[in-house]
């Protein structure tokens, strides 16, 4: 007996929180035969939105799960024609939200690979009733959750692996919810911040106290809870130079039970003396065998593999100059260190760039990272090109705060009123629409 075959429809799927309105589009899938799931990969992901709150495996064994579908795949581009011209299906389901924006050009090279085999794109109605509330709120419960967010930078450096991470600045919950949300459109690509930096000098000024340590790590620890409560992108957080050798695992293990995805410590000792002035009389260098130390006792602190310890090599700032730069960074990535982060105060990036070439020749991997703060003129892409993974946006919200501040205040009390202010503020609808 001539043996039946079933008809083959082909889906993309890219969410990690599923709804109504994705069940219903998989069981209408159904009636043409029988499922295959073509699941976006982060790397496929990254190139139009954020990356996915899950990991890719997570993600796949939530999509076996589901009724109607048959077997799941990879899908390793926006594109979806290397899968299509494997598969042959006789059908590719679709919302019919994709007519615009961003994935109208797949659609048409979707609709141009299916007419080589005799396939047709069936189109269904976007489902408008899903709350956009109930999906926000899902997407925080999964994305905050510390096993969740933990593993994010990781999953960026490999996801973005010819592109840089974009790291701001967070100094309390509302800039965390600033970076969280903001998108903006350039050349029909989506742009926006990967994740958040905290700050020691940040956390600092904003409590009105000096950059010295005079904050602890106990009271800084509040604010990132503060943070990490109402956002869900990765955070590396500022350690200074860690502190005691016998305490650094304590901090290692707060930040690491909290979801934070880094910690970056200096290789400095003593009071500490902000990187960025000019004068630096007093300050030392560690130790290199003690600061290697440093580096093991935080990597064996962490009881997660995806939690990340960043050195910071101070030798520009102390003008011990590149040769100790560089023997520095082979001594910790050699102690286990998971990127190198190259600080400097000069006002041009030649010499990170000359760090970087040479790193390069003996070490094409260990992720760099570069905080612009003193030569903002460069460009992203001029980090791209020279090594950089990783580019950290250190103070920039409070900067941009201060100033705000300051004028809206001095406006009020020159009109002895706040309308002339209003102008300048957000609304406060705005304000409500971004805690809601």
């Amino acid at each position: 007996m001539k043996k039946i075959m079933k008809k083959k429809v082909y889906f993309a799927f890219s969410d990690d929180i599923l709804h109504s309105g994705h069940k219903k589009i998989l069981k209408y899938a159904s009636r043409y035969g029988e499922i295959t799931v073509g699941l976006l990969t982060d790397e496929a992901i990254i190139t139009y939105k954020s990356l996915p709150h899950l990991s890719y495996h997570k993600r796949e064994r939530l999509i076996k799960g589901l009724p109607y579908v048959k077997s799941v795949i990879k899908q390793e581009t926006l594109d979806y024609t290397e899968n299509l011209n494997v598969i042959k299906p006789n059908f590719v389901v679709h919302g019919d939200d994709w007519k615009e924006g961003v994935q109208k050009i797949i659609r048409k090279k979707v609709i141009k690979t299916l007419k080589k085999f005799g396939g047709k794109l069936i189109e269904t109605k976007y489902v408008k009733d899903i709350s956009q509330s109930f999906i926000k709120e899902k997407k925080l419960e999964v994305g905050n959750a510390p096993e969740n967010r933990r593993p994010k930078l990781k999953r960026l450096l490999k996801a973005k692996r010819k592109k840089i991470i974009r790291i701001l600045e967070s100094h309390n919950a509302l800039s965390g919810l600033i970076i969280e949300s903001l998108s903006v459109l350039k050349n029909k690509n989506f742009l926006e911040f990967d994740g958040m930096w905290s700050s020691s000098l940040t956390d600092s000024t904003a409590r009105g106290k000096p950059d010295n340590q005079s904050v602890d790590y106990s009271t800084r620890m509040i604010g990132v809870n503060e943070i990490l409560d109402v956002t869900t992108k990765p955070m590396i957080f500022d350690g200074d130079n860690g502190g005691r050798l016998e305490h650094l695992p304590f901090l290692v293990k707060t930040l690491d039970r909290l979801g934070v995805s880094a910690v970056i410590f200096e290789d400095k000792i003593g009071l500490k003396k902000n990187s960025l002035f000019k004068e630096q009389s007093g300050v030392k260098q560690d130790n290199i065998k003690t600061f290697c130390k440093k580096i093991t006792a935080a990597k064996n602190a962490s009881s997660s593999d995806d939690f990340m310890v960043i050195a910071r090599i101070e030798s520009f700032i102390l003008n011990k100059g590149i040769d100790d730069a560089l023997k520095r960074a082979k001594a910790y990535t050699k102690a286990g260190v998971d990127a190198i982060m190259i600080h400097s105060k000069e006002n041009t990036p030649d010499e990170i760039f000359a760090f970087a070439k040479k790193f390069r020749s003996f070490n094409k991997t260990t992720p760099l990272v570069s905080v612009p703060s003193t030569y903002s003129q460069t460009f992203e892409k001029q980090l791209i090109s020279n090594g950089f993974q990783i580019v950290i946006y250190a103070n920039h919200l409070l900067r941009a705060a201060h100033p705000a501040m300051v004028n809206t205040a001095k406006t009020i009390l020159l009109n002895n009123r706040a309308k002339e202010a209003d102008k300048n503020l957000s609304s406060i609808k705005n304000i409500i629409k971004l805690i809601q």
